[in-house]
């Protein structure tokens, strides 16, 4: 079928065509620094890790860029509210800079968790703005921009495709319509490129410009760093869908009138993750998108501190489609946190049946396109990969691809070697570490008695499964297999599993 994503310039489904056959570029709105990230922002941030591995399985070379905003980000996206970064350094009494590295670390360190590759290139805006300058001396020679108060603006009504990727028609517009009018401003949609005058007293950063010391506006900063890493025109650009009428559209405008010419093929958007009170208000579809600007939110460590592994987060997020709204509750993240258990002692299982924890302890990386090569696999092996590159192929359909991840490792039918091959490969791009993850669980799970004891974390009846499971053992050993096959009929009428593997036997619930 090939990659088909859903492009938000033209809201359609369109089959990706690289500009430069078997590469792909594409450019990720990073964080802006003076907070922690809170989870509503990193699941961009794994829809941003699974295009990335996605083209990798697809044997596409790639380049990821991802920008860090440590300059010039109000809390309103079009030039209104407060610097975000002074307003925080002020708060923690410390320099601009400081928090930055502070909150950069800390970011960092929540992808880390998450089992996120790290990009390609991470560019900070404050080593960039004499590229940013540059850019910026190219759009006002091609006459769109003024100066008024002291500051630089982009003239939205000499851009005539002004508004294309969020269906903006500037012929509706009224002034105030989108914010308080900027009385520098000739329209309400125009936007700084350069402050020279700040309406903060003694900000912290400023650069001698063309058009006198300052700082740059933070739309010129994504323009300007996407084009140093990935040139004037590129494949795919992605963010969050609030980015769209602001941000997005004033990058496209800016870039384009630099250059003259198309500057991304594709625009790529993830959806809110919104917070419900409880697993009935989500299933209703009730709650509240998490913000930082509202105190509506929670970060990573949040959860951790409640007991889950970031990869259960992960996990989450992964049953949604990057393009619908995800409901967070306590009761769904209890939900993904015992399933991402289940899946990893099914894993643990396979490789105890393929040899014990020797089969788990070969980290592999797949090249580019290895990972969904068939050759050498079975017949069935082959059909499990196909069907999984047919799901993400389709827009990155985790939800999908994670299905036919979990029918594959259900499946007693294939070879235990080949089914670990195959858990690699999939999980190359779900990136839920499971090998990993059922290698350590194999180190901290006692044998005792011939039993493994498997963790059963959050099932009330694990204790009296144990004990039935220890009994059968013992009732083999003694060949009373009547009272054997007796407990695992009546083990197997609650839903509960056991195999036999080499190093004892596990159970499961079915």
């Amino acid at each position: 079928m090939g990659l088909r994503l859903y492009n938000t310039m033209g809201r359609t489904m369109q089959d990706f065509k690289p500009i430069t056959p078997g590469f792909a570029g594409f450019y990720g709105c990073g964080p802006t620094v003076y907070n922690y990230a809170h989870i509503g922002n990193l699941r961009a941030y794994v829809f941003l890790d699974t295009l990335d591995r996605t083209l990798t399985f697809l044997g596409y070379d790639k380049k990821h860029v991802m920008n860090i905003t440590d300059i010039g980000h109000l809390t309103g996206d079009a030039d209104a509210g407060e610097d975000k970064m002074l307003k925080t350094a002020q708060e923690r009494h410390e320099s601009v800079l400081e928090v930055a590295k502070f909150y950069t670390d800390a970011f960092f360190k929540d992808l880390d968790g998450l089992n996120i590759i790290r990009p390609d290139v991470v560019c900070k805006a404050t080593e960039h703005v004499p590229d940013m300058i540059e850019l910026i001396k190219r759009i006002e020679a091609n006459g769109h921009t003024y100066m008024a108060g002291g500051n630089l603006y982009f003239d939205v009504s000499t851009f005539p495709d002004y508004g294309k990727l969020a269906n903006i028609n500037l012929d509706d517009l009224k002034a105030g319509a989108r914010i308080d009018v900027d009385q520098n401003k000739r329209s309400p949609y125009d936007f700084v490129l350069w402050f020279t005058k700040s309406k903060f007293e003694n900000q912290a950063l400023t650069w001698d410009s063309p058009w006198g010391r300052g700082y740059p506006g933070w739309h010129i900063e994504c323009s300007a760093m996407s084009m140093k890493y990935l040139g004037e025109h590129f494949d795919i650009h992605t963010g969050g869908i609030d980015h769209i009428p602001i941000h997005h559209t004033n990058e496209i405008a800016q870039s384009e009138g630099a250059t003259g010419h198309k500057w991304v093929n594709y625009w790529l958007h993830n959806e809110f993750l919104v917070i419900a009170k409880d697993k009935k208000a989500a299933e209703a579809g009730e709650g509240a998108k998490m913000s930082k600007s509202s105190g509506n939110f929670l970060t990573l460590q949040s959860l951790i501190d409640k007991g889950y592994n970031p990869l259960d987060y992960r996990f989450f997020l992964l049953g949604g489609h990057y393009r619908k709204q995800i409901y967070f509750s306590y009761d769904a993240m209890d939900g993904a946190k015992n399933a991402r258990q289940a899946l990893v002692q099914r894993v643990a299982k396979i490789a105890q049946s393929a040899g014990g924890i020797s089969a788990l302890n070969a980290e592999k990386t797949y090249k580019k396109g290895e990972a969904a090569d068939c050759s050498g696999l079975s017949q069935k092996a082959a059909e499990y990969i196909n069907e999984f590159k047919v799901a993400i192929e389709n827009d990155l359909s985790t939800p999908v691809a994670m299905s036919r991840l979990q029918k594959c490792v259900k499946d007693q039918s294939l070879e235990p070697s080949e089914a670990l091959e195959l858990i690699r490969r999939m999980d190359s791009v779900t990136g839920l570490a499971l090998v990993k993850s059922a290698a350590a669980l194999l180190k901290e799970t006692p044998v005792c008695n011939g039993t493994v004891a498997v963790s059963h974390e959050g099932d009330s009846e694990a204790a009296e499964i144990d004990a039935l499971v220890k009994e059968r053992t013992e009732a083999k050993k003694a060949r009373d297999f009547a009272r054997a096959d007796e407990i695992r009929r009546n083990l197997d009428a609650r839903g509960v599993v056991v195999t036999d593997t080499p190093n004892g036997p596990v159970w499961e619930r079915k």
